[in-house]
């Protein structure tokens, strides 16, 4: 599920992968993967174009699933142990994604992940904060209708200029 080369420009950092992905070896290739492509306006192709395009879970194992039925929190121990390593050997990374409350929290610390999302420009030109693009901020976004409003053309055009042209 780790994707990644020495030339990829924009790294998208999430949580653990989830059951699907762990079953076909493939992050993002979920429903929440076709949410957080709309938000990008990318095609699967540019999206899973590794070249370009990293993806690094903040665990690199399926964690499991909690007793309410959604997946388990990456364990504690796997991104100390290889992340920084990791990082390292793609030094052309721009951008990062920290997509979800777990990518927020160990990068940016503890914090109301709404707050962080609100707060995007805070955190450029390294980072751009989003939420999990699960099924369940389908809520959240009609909550927040500044996400969709301003955070998603922001967050577009940061990647457009990180990758050097449009996105298809």
């Amino acid at each position: 599920m780790l994707r990644a080369s020495a030339t990829a420009r924009l790294l998208i950092v999430s949580q653990a992968p989830g059951t699907k992905a762990h079953e076909t070896s493939l992050s993002f290739n979920d429903p929440s993967g076709d949410r957080l492509r709309a938000w990008l306006q990318m095609d699967r192709d540019t999206f899973y174009d590794e070249s370009r395009i990293a993806i690094v879970p903040m665990g690199f194992c399926y964690p499991g699933r909690l007793p309410n039925g959604g997946d388990a929190p990456p364990r504690p121990e796997c991104a100390p142990l290889w992340r920084e390593r990791l990082l390292a050997l793609m030094p052309e990374i721009r951008l990062t994604l920290l997509v979800g409350t777990y990518a927020l929290t160990h990068v940016l610390g503890r914090g109301s992940m709404t707050e962080q999302v609100r707060d995007f420009r805070a955190h450029l030109p390294r980072y751009f904060a989003l939420p999990h693009p699960s099924w369940r901020t389908t809520a959240w976004e009609r909550r927040n209708p500044w996400f969709g409003e301003e955070v998603l053309p922001a967050l577009r055009q940061e990647i457009a200029v990180t990758l050097g042209s449009a996105i298809s």
